[in-house]
């Protein structure tokens, strides 16, 4: 990735942070940005070198064509954008009304849209790539994060419709994510006994690192992944145990060890 010029949008911590530093290991120049710095002992480096910090506010579509057009005059170029940037509280659909909803959407769905078609020019012109952070919680029920699997989905799909529109000058892909193992796992997840037992849910017996994720951002952005476009690649440990195989009394076979 040598010469290539990346983005990751929320790219200061956890997974983006992870997706930078990959990044960064394969020789792109990286710009992350997000609302907020991050702290000094947070700056995202690999490898002796460091991503470049802008801040902006991805729900300000002024700003974010601002953002695109100050990085076009500072690298000449754009090569790769991963939208990363995104999030929710638990929230049941009766707690909350709909505005309260309606920003989970603003922020998962709408604000990669309004980035994608603000660096377009510039991704066309390299004949670049757009990387959605795409969620399992778009291809199921969400109970208590209904707004953001809504996104996701739309996401997924908004991905798909942009890979076939921008064909073959720009190619478009989701990661699909399962469970990543962050500093804000507590949250989700509990403390270490917590996130130890839905780790144990995973097929593969852990939750991702944000490395395992910027991995796969790196592929999919490389010329390795050239013919591959309009795709969803699921980065989630072979996904979940199906909850009825527990249940069931019978040919119940060799089940994780809960």
């Amino acid at each position: 990735m040598r010469g290539r010029v990346v983005v990751v949008t929320g790219g200061t911590r956890g997974v983006g942070a992870g997706i930078a530093r990959a990044f960064l290991r394969a020789g792109a120049e990286v710009v992350v940005c997000a609302r907020r710095p991050p702290e000094a002992e947070a700056v995202v480096e690999a490898d002796g070198r460091k991503a470049e910090f802008i801040p902006v506010d991805l729900r300000d579509p002024a700003a974010v064509e601002g953002f695109f057009d100050a990085l076009g005059e500072r690298y000449g170029r754009l090569d790769v954008l991963v939208n990363n940037a995104g999030g929710t509280p638990y929230r049941l659909l009766g707690e909350g009304g709909a505005e309260r909803h309606a920003r989970v959407l603003q922020l998962n769905l709408l604000a990669p849209m309004t980035a994608t078609l603000a660096a377009y020019p510039l991704l066309r012109a390299a004949r670049g790539c757009v990387l959605m952070v795409g969620s399992v919680s778009g291809g199921r029920p969400s109970p208590g994060t209904a707004a953001y699997g809504a996104a996701k989905a739309g996401l997924e799909n908004l991905a798909a419709s942009m890979a076939v529109e921008w064909a073959p000058e720009v190619r478009v892909n989701t990661l699909v994510l399962g469970m990543v193992r962050t500093e804000l796992s507590a949250l989700h997840y509990g403390d270490e006994e917590g996130i130890a037992a839905v780790a144990r849910t995973v097929p593969l017996g852990r939750l991702a690192e944000p490395s395992d994720i910027g991995d796969a951002a790196v592929f999919l952005a490389s010329p390795r992944a050239g013919y591959v476009s309009g795709a969803a690649l699921h980065v989630h440990g072979g996904g979940e145990w199906p909850a009825f195989l527990d249940a069931a009394n019978v040919n119940q076979g060799e089940s994780p060890d809960r």
